[in-house]
C-alpha cells in the first residue's frame, strides 16, 4: 500500500510542507501544490509538523499562525533554535503590523494573510523556492568586497553585517533587503522593485511586507545610531545619512 504521506520527488523537485488544523485549507493547499507539480506533506498540528520536517525534510513549510497545540510563530522559532532554516511562509488572519512582525522576527521569510487566493499561495511559494535555488558552479572568482555606507557594512561573502563596528544578526531575507539598499544609497526605491529585487516577486505583490520589514530591519540597524533608513512617503525607502545631529532610531 502506498503511504500517501511519503514525499515522491517530482520534476520541480521540491517537498512542501502544509501545516493546517483547518481540513478545508489543508486539502485545498495540497491540491493546487500537487497541481503546481510540488510533493506535499501534510501535518495539522506543530508535533505533526515538527516529525515531518525531521522525516521529510521539506524545501518550503507553509505554516498557519494559529494550531491546536502551538503557534506558527513560537514552532519556527523552536525549528531555527534546532539549526532548521528551511523556509517558512505564514498564513495569518493577524494583518496588524505588529503582528507582523512578529512572525517575521521568529524567523519566517513571507506570509499570506486570511482570507487568501490559492493563486497568491502559489506565486509566494515559487517566488521563496526561487530565491533559495543556487546558481550552478562557475569559475571560481574573486569575493565581492564589503558593501558601506557610513559606518554601515555588509559582507556578502561572510554574511556578516556591522554598524559602528557592533556586530548585527539578520535574517537572510533582511540580509537582502539591507543589501539592496545599500546597493544603491541616497537612491530612492519603490516598494514594487524592492519586492522585485529582494522577494522575486513578478506580480502586483502586497507592499506591506516590504514596510514590516523595514520596521523591523531599523530595529536593529538604528537602534542605538542615527537612522540611516528613511522613508520617501507615497514612494519607497531609501538609504541616506541623517540630518546633523539626530537622535538615535530618529527615522525621516
Amino acid at each position: 500500500m502506498i503511504d500517501p504521506y511519503r514525499p515522491v520527488r517530482t520534476s520541480a523537485g521540491h517537498t512542501v510542507l502544509v501545516v493546517e488544523d483547518d481540513d478545508s485549507i489543508r486539502a485545498l493547499l495540497a491540491s493546487a501544490l500537487g497541481v503546481a507539480g510540488y510533493t506535499v506533506v501534510r501535518a495539522a498540528s506543530g508535533r505533526e509538523a515538527v516529525f515531518e520536517v525531521g522525516r521529510c525534510r521539506p524545501h518550503l513549510i507553509v505554516l498557519d499562525v494559529m494550531l491546536p497545540d502551538t503557534d506558527g510563530f513560537r514552532l519556527t522559532r523552536a525549528l531555527r533554535e534546532r539549526g532548521v532554516h528551511t523556509p517558512v511562509l505564514f498564513l495569518t488572519a493577524r494583518a496588524d503590523v505588529e503582528d507582523r512582525i512578529a512572525g517575521l522576527s521568529s524567523g519566517g521569510d513571507d506570509y499570506v494573510t486570511k482570507p487568501f487566493h490559492v493563486q497568491e499561495v502559489l506565486l509566494r511559494v515559487r517566488a521563496i523556492l526561487r530565491r533559495g535555488t543556487a546558481p550552478a558552479p562557475g569559475p571560481a572568482a574573486e569575493p565581492d568586497p564589503p558593501l558601506r555606507y557610513a559606518d554601515l557594512t555588509l559582507d556578502e561573502a561572510t554574511r556578516d553585517v556591522y554598524r559602528a563596528g557592533r556586530p548585527v544578526r539578520l535574517s537572510p531575507t533582511e540580509f537582502r533587503l539591507l543589501a539592496c539598499l545599500l546597493a544603491r544609497p541616497e537612491r530612492v526605491l519603490e516598494k514594487a522593485e524592492i519586492l522585485q529585487r529582494v522577494w522575486n516577486y513578478d506580480f502586483a505583490g502586497d507592499t506591506r511586507i516590504v514596510d514590516t520589514y523595514i520596521k523591523n530591519l531599523r530595529r536593529k540597524i538604528d537602534r542605538d545610531a542615527p537612522a540611516l533608513i528613511h522613508t520617501v512617503r507615497g514612494v519607497g525607502y531609501c538609504l541616506r545619512l541623517p540630518p546633523p545631529g539626530a537622535a538615535p532610531g530618529a527615522a525621516r
